[in-house]
C-alpha cells in the first residue's frame, strides 16, 4: 500500500452522522451564508468551538487564550468606571482591550485575553454582574499566545 500523495489527508478522520432534515437545511444554509467550502468545514469549526468550551469547564486550571464581548450602556451611573476597575483586578489576564461607542450611548468593548480557565469565566461573570451591561460572551481557545512577560524577562536580564 502507497502513501497518501497529500500528507493533509492521512489527518483527517470521516464522520457519519444523521440529522433532522429542518437541521441539516439550516447548516446548509449557514454554509452557503458564509461562503464556506463544505459543510465539514462549519461542522468542525462547530465541534472545535465545543471542545474549547468543554475544557475550558473540566480544566478549571488549564491556561486559556480567549475574548470577552461585552456591549453596555454608558448611561447607567460609572459603568465604565466599574468594568475598568474590574478589569484592572485581572491585569495578569487581559492583555488588552478595545472600546468603541456606539449609538443610543451604548458601547462595545473586546478583551483579549490569557489564563486560567477558572479565572477567565469569574471575570466573566465579574463583568457581567455590572448594572448597565446588556450582553457579555466569553469565548476560550486552547491555543495560546507566546509567553511575551518571560521573553520580556529574559531581555531584561541580557541588558541588565
Amino acid at each position: 500500500m502507497t502513501a497518501p500523495s497529500n500528507p493533509a489527508i492521512s489527518l483527517l478522520a470521516r464522520l457519519s452522522i444523521s440529522l433532522p432534515a429542518a437541521l441539516m437545511h439550516k447548516l446548509d444554509a449557514m454554509v452557503i451564508k458564509r461562503q464556506l467550502p463544505s459543510r465539514s468545514q462549519l461542522i468542525s469549526e462547530l465541534i472545535s468551538h465545543a471542545v474549547a468550551e468543554h475544557e475550558a469547564l473540566t480544566n478549571p486550571e488549564a491556561i486559556f487564550a480567549g475574548t470577552i464581548t461585552l456591549v453596555y450602556r454608558a448611561d447607567r451611573g460609572r459603568v465604565r468606571q466599574q468594568l475598568a476597575q474590574i478589569e484592572a483586578a485581572y491585569l495578569k489576564e487581559v492583555i488588552s482591550v478595545q472600546h468603541v461607542f456606539l449609538e443610543d450611548d451604548q458601547s462595545l468593548e473586546v478583551l483579549l485575553l490569557q489564563g486560567p480557565a477558572l479565572r477567565l469565566r469569574t471575570l466573566a461573570d465579574a463583568l457581567r454582574a455590572v448594572r448597565g451591561v446588556q450582553r457579555l460572551d466569553l469565548i476560550t481557545t486552547t491555543a495560546l499566545l507566546p509567553p511575551l512577560h518571560e521573553q520580556h524577562e529574559k531581555g531584561i536580564a541580557a541588558h541588565g
